[in-house]
């Protein structure tokens, strides 16, 4: 990727992923080889295309003057989280094969819900992310 891939947008805003890791390079490592993300910055911060996305991967840190109140750290407890990223996937049983056998620990099999197909992963700091294949489509309004 070149620095004319980065999400420098004329109007309008783009969204980026923010997540706040222990080790940059094992994360980063995570996001390429299991969903293919792109890496446009390899450290301070990482900085990946992932799919129709962006995801930022950075160390933690003290309170800053834009944040005075906030530090920043990876999820002292993965089984309790406020935010999750979700991928929305055309195959479920794929994914789940593919980013399986490419190192990714699903915390269960794919269970339905009946309107969507869903597993989730947690990467190498316990950020949980969701895998769903929608199956139904909401009628007209």
């Amino acid at each position: 990727m070149s620095q004319d891939d980065f999400p420098n947008p004329q109007s309008g805003f783009v969204v980026t992923h923010f997540l706040v890791v222990a080790d940059q390079d094992r994360s980063r490592e995570f996001y390429q080889s299991v969903f293919g993300a792109e890496v446009l910055l390899e450290r301070d911060p990482v900085i990946m295309k992932i799919a129709n996305s962006w995801l930022i991967l950075n160390v933690g840190g003290g309170p800053t003057d834009d944040k005075p109140t906030v530090t920043l750290r990876p999820p002292s407890d993965p089984d309790h989280a406020s935010a999750f990223i979700n991928l929305r996937v055309a195959d479920i049983a794929a994914a789940y094969a593919e980013w399986s056998a490419k190192g990714a620990e699903f915390l269960t099999e794919p269970k339905d819900h009946g309107r969507e197909i869903r597993a989730y992963i947690r990467d190498p700091d316990g950020h949980l992310i969701e895998v769903g294949q929608t199956t139904m489509r909401p009628g007209p309004r």
